[in-house]
Order: C-alpha cells, then sequence, then structure tokens
C-alpha cells in the first residue's frame, strides 16, 4: 500500500473517553437524584394529603362537639324555664290554698255573728254568752292557722317582742317587769306579727 492511499486510523485521547464516562455518570446521577426528589416530593404530598385529612377530622369532630354542648345548654335553658312557672304556678297555688282553709275556718263564727246579730232577745246574759261563744270559736280558727298571744302582763320587757309606750312605778314589782298591756301582741308561726303594746315598771 503507498503512502497516498494510505488511510490514518483514528486512535480515540484517553482523556476524551474518561470525559465522556463523567458526563455519563453525572447524566446517571441526576436521574437519580430527579427519582428521589420525586419520590420526596410524592411522599411529602402524601403527609401534606394526611395532615389535611387529620385537620378536617379535627375540624368536624369540635363542630359536633359544639353542636352537642349547644343542644345540651338549650335543653337545660328549657328545663330551667319550666322549673321557674312550675315554682311560680305551686308559690301562687300555695298562697290560694292557705287563704281557703284559713277563710273556711272563719265561715262558722261569720254564720254565727250573722244569727247573734238577727236575734233580738231582752237577755242580756244570753246575748253576752253567745258573744262570748263566737270569740272563742273565732280564737280557735286563728290559733288553728298559727296565730299565738304573745306573753306580755308580768313578764321581763322585751324589745322584740314588746312595745313600751309608757313608764310606771311601782313598789310592788321590779323595774324592767311590764304592768300594762294597752294592746296584745300575736306571732304567726314565731314570727311576730305585732307585738305587744305595753306600760313598763321605772321606779
Amino acid at each position: 500500500m503507498s503512502e497516498n492511499t494510505r488511510r490514518e486510523i483514528p486512535i480515540e485521547d484517553g482523556n476524551a473517553a474518561e470525559e465522556e464516562l463523567k458526563e455519563e455518570q453525572a447524566v446517571d446521577t441526576e436521574n437519580a437524584a430527579e427519582e428521589t426528589s420525586e419520590q420526596t416530593a410524592g411522599s411529602e404530598g402524601q403527609e401534606a394529603e394526611k395532615t389535611e385529612e387529620a385537620a378536617q377530622d379535627k375540624a368536624a369532630e369540635s363542630k359536633a362537639a359544639e353542636e352537642q354542648e349547644s343542644e345540651r345548654y338549650m335543653r337545660l335553658m328549657a328545663e330551667f324555664q319550666n322549673f321557674k312557672r312550675r315554682a311560680a304556678r305551686e308559690k301562687t297555688d300555695i298562697h290560694a290554698y292557705a287563704n281557703e282553709k284559713i277563710i273556711g275556718e272563719l265561715l262558722p263564727v261569720l254564720d254565727n255573728f250573722e244569727r247573734a246579730l238577727e236575734t233580738k232577745s231582752d237577755d242580756i246574759e244570753g246575748y253576752a254568752k253567745g258573744m262570748e261563744l263566737i270569740f272563742t270559736q273565732l280564737r280557735t280558727a286563728l290559733e288553728h292557722a298559727g296565730l299565738a298571744e304573745i306573753p306580755a302582763l308580768g313578764e321581763e320587757f322585751d324589745p322584740n317582742v314588746h312595745n313600751a309606750v309608757m313608764t310606771e312605778q311601782s313598789e310592788e314589782q321590779e323595774d324592767g317587769k311590764v304592768s300594762r298591756v294597752l294592746q296584745k301582741g300575736y306571732k304567726l308561726n314565731d314570727k311576730v306579727i305585732r307585738p305587744s303594746m305595753v306600760a313598763v315598771i321605772r321606779n
């Protein structure tokens, strides 16, 4: 073969092959990084979805709890209103029945007064006896209703149940004793409704 027809066969440079290998490794590394990034992004997306679902579940539970508490509050308010109406009605009934009872016991006294006033008689003693019986009947009816006379005459003066309107001197009685009762006092079921009007000894 002559020199003119001889073809030169190129020989690859070792540095070029090394660079090509590096490029291939870089591409592989980049591809691996992209795959890892995609996997990480997918995992983060799943975590975000789970977090969002948990937040939604928590919000739903909170709303349900609020609705339940609101229902409980409304139910308690309704029960309280019913209790108030029932208590007011019972209080009114108690007053009505209390008045009915005392009036029922006083009606016979009223009947006897009417009979006494309609009776025309010159028997003064009999008339006085009838009045005494009516008075006893009236007092008994009031005692059944809880009325009690406050002891006063000869008792030690007590400002809680006695109202001193005057003082008197007496050698027979000690200071502070009630000498006279000008108006009787009464209690209703142990509550003073009218103190006794009295005179008290002051020597």
